[in-house]
């Protein structure tokens, strides 16, 4: 008997050895580009991270439809706001069973009390499991949840009420995104009282589409379809795997070699023969993301304003996207994509000035040679396809007008926990919009609540938190909109990034796999796709 490619791949994974090979077409294996940090959504903050936990295994009271923005019911069926905008009620979803498996077996259907614990431990520091396991909640507070979110009460098994202290007009989207997916407070009971709470993070348990098996770093993650899952449609396949791959052309070739069915985050080098291979479809949508350089304000020179006005200006964008984005990029000038409601097409950049730079820099008292570090991403992203290539070429750029820069990087979940403490002078990173909302970006990347977490300039400036704090407590679109249009000329005045590039997004895929949406918010999800092969 001879196998095709895909079949091979799926033996030499141990998955279907003695299954008949109309077994195989229930099976897709994804190339996904890092490990994760583990599998409990609330601690991190990457796709990488959502991707292999909170888009497989976890549902969220809301979620977003499948390749758009608008939240939908998920494990609430519906949610009444308050006349006043401060009480939102959700009735939760009934029959809805959590994953049975080796380490645990439910003996109840969700219910309110998981809604309770999940929210309950990232609000309090004194919630006994957080006590027992340690953790910090960055996106939670970065979005000011932990000061906003005043009360959540259990009214009944399938009613929840959560009471704030401010309007927030985002809130709905805010727990459609993935660090809310809602966790088992059974299961959370089971760890504690075995003492193995951190296993929270390390064997998850949720409603989700598809169930944990296992995790081996840095080469795959297994999950099997839910059987018992609430909406049976949306689970087409019987295994989905994870195969690990940090390189992006690694990934073309095993895509185009029928190992995977589905990758992400090509090359712009590689795009060419993939679209031209006939067992590929590569779907492309506008980036709604934004590639940038922080500089660390905490750590000197970056301080000074002048030295963060001098670098931005020593950047030659022009030659970074086309060296870099190879036509897949689009320039970037403001804080956030022009596709984002509210985005002021009025910011500009200062024109690209090595001299100039130069000069400022000698007068800001920054001695010629001055050395600082530069971090560089180990993996590709949607928004910056070769950190590695971009900090040679900042490197240079910077060179030019008396700056040592040292160019670091660390494996992904690492940069990410290193960066977060503040230990850069200058990094490479950049975001995917994850809501839809202009305070997931302005708020979430700059803002004064998000300097432990996703501000990695570590920049808080009382002005500019005004403006986006005040931008969230109205509900109203065209007042909100004046008030960030405010804060992103505060923004670019004070310079904390330097943006780069927006870029295209490709997803390469084979012709069998049906159902898959992109996410505008860069998320991969399962649910719904199928491998026909």
């Amino acid at each position: 008997m001879r196998l095709n490619t895909p079949i091979r791949a799926l033996l030499a994974a141990g998955l279907i050895l003695g299954s008949p090979l109309s077994y195989a077409a229930s099976n897709l294996v994804y190339c996904s580009e890092g490990s994760p940090g583990g599998f409990d959504p609330g601690q991190y903050t990457t796709g990488t991270d959502f991707d292999a936990a909170s888009e497989t295994v976890f549902n969220r009271l809301a979620q977003f439809e499948r390749g758009g923005t608008k939240a939908e019911p998920a494990l609430a069926t519906e949610w009444q706001i308050s006349e006043d905008g401060l009480t939102y009620t959700f009735k939760l979803r009934p029959g809805v069973r959590f994953h049975s498996t080796e380490y645990f077996k439910p003996t109840r259907d969700f219910n309110a009390d998981d809604v309770l614990f999940t929210f309950n431990r990232m609000l309090d520091r004194e919630h006994p499991f957080r006590k027992a396991y340690a953790t910090e909640f960055p996106y939670f507070v970065d979005m000011g949840l932990d000061k906003n979110i005043a009360s959540i009460e259990k009214v009944d098994d399938l009613t929840v009420k959560f009471v704030l202290n401010n309007v927030d007009a985002a809130f709905i989207q805010n727990l459609a995104m993935n660090f809310a997916a809602i966790h088992s407070a059974e299961y959370a009971n089971q760890l504690l009282e075995s003492g193995k709470a951190s296993e929270i993070n390390q064997k998850p348990i949720g409603t989700g589409p598809f169930v944990f098996s296992r995790y081996q770093k840095d080469a795959q993650i297994r999950f099997k379809g839910n059987k018992e899952y609430w909406n049976p449609s949306d689970v087409k396949l019987d295994n989905l795997i994870f195969a690990i791959s940090t390189d992006a052309s690694v990934r073309a070739q095993k895509l185009r070699a029928g190992e995977c069915q589905i990758t992400l985050n090509p090359r712009p080098a590689d795009l060419e023969a993939l679209l031209k291979d006939p067992n590929l479809n590569v779907p492309t949508e506008p980036g709604y993301n934004l590639g940038y350089i922080a500089y660390n304000v905490t750590r000197a020179p970056f301080d000074k304003l002048e030295v963060r006005q001098a670098l931005d200006m020593a950047v030659n964008k022009a030659s970074i996207i086309e060296a870099v984005y190879q036509g897949a990029g689009q320039l970037a000038v403001n804080a956030m994509p022009p596709t984002q409601w509210s985005y002021d097409e009025t910011i500009k950049d200062a024109a690209y000035d090595p001299d100039k730079a130069r000069e400022m820099l000698r007068a800001a008292g920054v001695a010629e040679g001055t050395e600082i570090t530069l971090w560089a991403m180990p993996v590709q992203r949607p928004y910056n396809p070769n950190a590695k290539l971009m900090a040679e070429m900042l490197q240079a750029d910077w060179a030019k007008v008396g700056i040592k820069a040292r160019i670091v990087s660390y494996e992904w979940g690492e940069y990410i926990k290193r960066a977060h403490a503040g230990e850069h002078d200058a990094m490479l990173i950049g975001w995917t919009g994850d809501n839809g909302d202009p305070d997931n970006w302005l708020g979430t990347l700059y803002g004064c609540d998000s300097v432990d977490g996703n501000n990695f300039s570590k920049w808080c400036d009382p002005e500019y938190d005004k403006l986006v704090t005040a931008a969230k407590r109205v509900t109203d679109q065209a007042e909100r909109t004046e008030l960030y249009v405010k804060a992103q000329h505060r923004l670019k005045e004070q310079v904390p990034i330097t943006p780069i590039a927006h870029s295209t997004v490709y997803q390469p895929m084979r012709t069998s796999v049906k159902g898959f949406e992109i996410s505008p918010f860069g998320r991969n999800s399962f649910y719904g796709v199928e491998n026909t092969r």
